[in-house]
């Protein structure tokens, strides 16, 4: 692979799971020193949260895991659908709003992460409402395990 690949990792605000997903894929990546051949980014399909930094529970869940984390959730743009290679989605909501936001001339190809899930959890855990990090934990896990199915089948 000599061009890099670009993945976005997209959920409804960007403030827990894609956030958590595009950590989990850097710190993959570095690990695996494959830092020149992989780019990642997280985006929200609602622009809710514009400009905020991840929810606390998520930031928690990250570096209990060793991952340092500091984007700003930001809205998907029409420039993402053409400059990067795979968008996944965390939930076939998000893949409905990706697939009607796509323009025609779109190069990435849309899929949901957890499709990579090797336990089969295709969809990624919204643990927004919950109370405590317990959904953040087990959000992590499906990240986890779906980021490492996924570079090993493209790496």
């Amino acid at each position: 692979m000599s061009e890099q690949k670009k993945v976005l990792m997209v959920c409804l605000g960007n403030i827990c799971r894609s956030p958590i997903a595009e950590g989990v894929f850097q710190h993959l990546v570095r690990q695996k020193g494959l830092e020149s051949k992989w780019m990642v980014d997280s985006a929200a399909v609602a622009g809710y949260h514009i400009g905020k930094s991840p929810d606390h529970r998520a930031l928690t869940t990250m570096k209990s895991n060793g991952i340092a984390y500091s984007n700003k959730a930001r809205q998907v743009k029409k420039q993402d659908f053409e400059s990067f290679d795979f968008i996944f989605g965390m939930d076939e909501e998000n893949i409905s709003d990706l697939e009607g936001m796509a323009p025609a001339n779109c190069k990435a190809k849309i899929g949901l992460l957890g499709d990579y899930d090797p336990q089969g959890e295709r969809i990624i855990r919204d643990p927004y409402y919950d109370r405590g990090a317990e959904g953040f934990k087990k959000c992590y896990q499906q990240c986890l395990r779906s980021c490492t199915a996924f570079l090993e089948q493209h790496s």
